[in-house]
């Protein structure tokens, strides 16, 4: 299902550029956009988790540096039957993290800055285990492509907003009275990435929150956690790229008036009550 998934959102995003393509240059503007997007897709496929680092700032760190997180996540993929993953810290004072990569072997687990002063070892624990669950879950690697090319989509919409004034773009259609749709495709591009990072991410994060309480075996660390993390999500900045901000547990753009209509993430109280209302056995 994770496969289809992934090929529907590079279809859709691939679709997206064509168009733009289309108001740019035309039919040659919309085979230029669809060779970059079947070579940003392959590209993607490879270097996805590297380019979410990338486009996050996170940077590596050592088992010296976080022994406490190493060993935690190595507990928690032992449990999981999963290879131990990269451990990288972003440079945000928001309390927050995600996980990256396409695939287990390959994956990645960051964390900011500010989760590791905020939380109590448990509720990190929690945390981590959610993290894992996405790598567990094989859905990893859709986080990553959406975060590329919503990323690229967005940065084409705005060079786009500045070659208007230089009258880069379809000059043939504008002429004939296709400015305004030139305007709406720029606004409705990012717009349109990011409802299909929505599309993705919602169904997903309510998983991963299952998947990480049974990997842990108790839901009570990562509701806690989840909880304190809203709080500080929407008093503390994070810094961070909308393009990225599905592949975080916890939206980081919570406290942004106008971006939370578009949020990527589902309600953080129907998340906590499916978590308090679990039964572990065993």
């Amino acid at each position: 299902m994770n496969s289809l998934k992934t090929w529907i959102l590079m279809g859709l995003l691939t679709v997206i550029l064509v168009l733009i393509g289309q108001f740019v240059g035309g039919p040659r503007g919309m085979l230029f956009f669809l060779l970059l997007s079947v070579v940003m897709n392959l590209v993607g496929y490879w270097t996805s988790g590297s380019m979410a680092i990338a486009m996050t700032r996170s940077y590596a760190v050592s088992e010296t540096d976080l022994p406490e997180v190493y060993a935690m996540v190595r507990r928690l993929a032992n449990r999981a039957g999963l290879p131990m993953p990269e451990i990288y810290v972003t440079p945000s004072p928001q309390p927050n993290a995600f996980a990256t990569g396409r695939d287990a072997k390959h994956a990645k687990v960051a964390v900011t800055e500010g989760i590791l002063r905020t939380l109590t070892a448990r509720e990190l624990e929690g945390v981590l285990a959610h993290e894992m669950a996405h790598v567990r879950n094989h859905d990893i690697l859709i986080g990553s492509l959406a975060a590329m090319l919503a990323g690229v989509i967005t940065s084409i919409a705005n060079i786009l907003q500045w070659g208007m004034w230089f009258g880069f773009g379809n000059r043939d259609e504008r002429d004939g009275g296709n400015a305004f749709a030139e305007i709406a495709m720029m606004i409705l591009a990012p717009i349109a990435a990011t409802v299909v990072q929505m599309a993705i991410s919602r169904s997903r994060e309510y998983k991963a929150d299952a998947t990480g309480a049974t990997l842990l075996g108790d839901p009570n660390p990562l509701a806690d956690a989840l909880e304190r993390l809203d709080g500080y999500s929407q008093r503390i900045p994070s810094g961070i790229s909308p393009a990225t901000s599905h592949m975080f547990i916890v939206n980081p753009l919570r406290g942004q008036s106008i971006l939370q209509l578009f949020s990527t993430h589902p309600p953080m109280e129907e998340r906590v009550r499916r978590l308090r209302s679990m039964r572990i056995l065993g």
